[in-house]
């Protein structure tokens, strides 16, 4: 029997919370990477842009989703002149 899941982290065991903040934080990372990549920024000048460290730009270019809270990626679209929304819809 072929089980159904309603997201990748519901099937990798996460709560319902946690998959929520996962997700959020997946989709902030990439729209960040997104961001940096279509400006053709090398990691040394989109770590200044977003006013955090090379390494910690590497982390994020890197997926490390588990070296970033909420609240750092959104600083870091702020850092950009970015505003950060979300959209709440039931699951």
């Amino acid at each position: 029997m072929i089980e159904e899941f309603n997201s990748v982290w519901d099937a990798l065991g996460f709560s319902t919370e946690e998959g929520a903040n996962l997700e959020a934080r997946a989709s902030l990372m990439r729209e960040l990477r997104e961001i940096i990549r279509s400006r053709s920024w090398t990691q040394a000048v989109a770590a200044k842009q977003c006013r955090v460290s090379q390494p910690r730009l590497n982390d994020l270019m890197r997926g490390r989703i588990d070296k970033f809270s909420i609240d750092a990626l959104v600083n870091m679209a702020a850092s950009l002149g970015l505003r950060v929304s979300f959209e709440l819809t039931a699951a």
